[in-house]
């Protein structure tokens, strides 16, 4: 296992995420709230760069008892990360599809210690 430092805390606006070649492995690091998430750059689906997609609320269909739609709802307590070559999403924090928890992304360790992030690459 390699540990990387990828900056400090300071460096990530809420909400945000950054890529980094650490080694030979891609990695995207997200910041939601005080806690950060990693994971490979590569979508389980087709192999595409995940991480390097757009980060989107939760889309919800606004639905009557009679199924019919009323427009969408946006939960912006679940953010997803939304692969650019096919569109499937992810949950940022889980990393799984929210249609299937089968398909997920592959996590990496985060530690944080006196402010500074780090990376664990590797088995």
């Amino acid at each position: 296992m390699q540990s990387y430092r990828i900056g400090t805390v300071s460096e990530f606006e809420e909400g945000t995420k950054k890529v980094f070649n650490l080694g030979e492995t891609e990695v995207g690091v997200f910041r939601l709230g005080e806690k950060f998430y990693a994971w490979n750059n590569i979508c389980p689906h087709q192999g595409g760069p995940v991480c390097q997609g757009r980060l989107y609320p939760r889309v919800h269909e606004n639905l009557d008892e009679n199924k019919n739609s009323h427009g969408r709802l946006y939960d912006k307590t679940n953010i997803n990360i939304v692969c650019p070559w096919h569109g499937l999403e992810f949950d940022v924090r889980t990393g799984k599809h929210p249609g299937n928890e089968e398909i997920a992304l592959d996590p990496l360790p985060v530690q944080i210690e006196g402010g500074e992030i780090y990376v664990i690459v590797g088995e």
